[in-house]
């Protein structure tokens, strides 16, 4: 008798280790962040669980009643072979687009919204979707105004404690997240996991419109602009329209004169941080690139290849209204400008209107004096290079006519 009631209690243990081990999947779904299908799928695993274990106490009291106990060996070795099948079941979960796996079903549930761009949650002030409920939520404060969280660096204010604390590492320069192949640091984790997709060709996000496949999902929503033609930031001082609120906000620094990137070294500023960073090769020489027809050496590759159109003499960008073609895009877009009659750049001193900023620049030299090009041989200064070339010239004797 006592040792039927000891096999009695091992196997009731190991019930209870089965339950534990189902119940302990069940706390995993908790941690997922969208609560909706989390609390749908608790309350699916716990009617599971409550079924089980009513099924396993009548087959057990069945058992007692015909004194037929299985022994512990036999009964723990089902009891994993119960874990281990469903363990299997939930590592089984594969997204039939691009083959991404998942443990938990709703986590399928909403990668599959990426492809689909299925977006259920719908904000009632603006119309905006989204895939999940806690980027609604979190979207509604937009709306709200509230941002509750500040820094005491510069004022900035934030919506979540977690963007305040990622913020602080712009001022403490802190990169606690290394790129275990490249070494490469980052500010953020998810920073570092998108950047690993770099090293393993990972590019999941597809554009159904043509196909072309992107690492962030980001990345595939501003590509998509470009076939809806989208452009909802608009610019309050001349009504130009964008794509890109990082597009509005450098454009809109051309009529402010803003420039927030400034040289460590000479303390020259810029518009954009990649200005910044390609003046810096002034001051350290780096020239890497160079010219295999006239060993003229350039910061980056596409300098390069611009520059061989000199000696191709290719000009792949043709204008559609006159059919004048150019060796840059960004030639071409400001030629277009004389077609459109686009005068963005405007002088404060005397509202002059200019095509381009560099005309802008060298027309504010008129107000300000500036001669920034000086000869080297008598000392004379210029307004612009061409002046000072065409000075040069008086010197070598190359123009007579001076």
């Amino acid at each position: 008798m006592t040792s039927a009631l000891t096999r009695s209690f091992s196997v009731e243990s190991s019930e209870l280790s089965s339950i534990s081990e189902r119940q302990s999947l069940l706390k995993d779904s908790e941690k997922m962040s969208d609560p909706e299908p989390c609390r749908i799928k608790q309350e699916e695993t716990e009617e599971l669980i409550e079924v089980m274990v009513k099924e396993e106490s009548e087959e057990l009291s069945g058992d007692e009643e015909k004194h037929h106990v299985k022994s512990e060996e036999e009964t723990q070795s089902e009891t994993e072979h119960s874990i281990s099948v469903d363990r299997a079941a939930v590592k089984g979960l594969t997204c039939t687009q691009c083959g991404k796996s998942f443990r938990q079903k709703f986590s399928l549930k909403h990668h599959m919204m990426i492809h689909t761009g299925e977006k259920p949650f719908t904000c009632t002030q603006c119309g905006k979707s989204f895939t999940r409920s806690l980027y609604l939520n979190q979207h509604m404060l937009t709306h709200t105004g509230e941002r509750p969280h500040n820094c005491d660096q510069c004022g900035k204010t934030f919506l979540w404690f977690s963007n305040l604390k990622d913020h602080l590492r712009v001022h403490t320069k802190e990169k606690p997240y290394l790129c275990s192949v490249c070494g490469k640091s980052f500010t953020r984790q998810s920073i570092l996991t998108e950047h690993k997709k770099i090293h393993t060709g990972v590019k999941e996000f597809v554009c159904f419109k043509c196909k072309k496949t992107f690492i962030r999902v980001a990345d595939l929503r501003k590509h998509m602009m470009i076939h809806t033609e989208e452009k909802p930031y608009k610019c309050s001082h001349c009504n130009k329209r964008f794509s890109q609120v990082q597009m509005l906000e450098i454009h809109e620094r051309t009529h402010t004169g803003e420039k927030p990137f400034t040289c460590d070294q000479c303390g020259k500023s810029f518009t954009q941080s990649s200005y910044l960073h390609k003046h810096m090769m002034n001051h350290t020489g780096e020239k890497p690139h160079k010219c295999g027809h006239c060993s003229k050496t350039f910061f980056r590759p596409s300098e390069l290849t611009i520059h061989l159109r000199v000696h191709t003499n290719e000009t792949p960008y043709p204008c559609s209204v006159c059919g004048k073609s150019f060796t840059r895009q960004s030639i071409l877009t400001q030629h277009q400008k004389i077609h459109a009659g686009v005068r963005e750049h405007v002088c404060f001193e005397c509202k002059k209107t200019f095509i381009r900023a560099s005309d802008l620049k060298k027309h504010q030299r008129v107000h300000t004096g500036e001669k920034p090009f000086t000869c080297s041989l008598c000392g004379k200064s210029f307004t612009k290079s061409s002046y000072l070339n065409r000075h040069m010239e008086y010197h070598t004797g190359e123009n007579t006519q001076m």
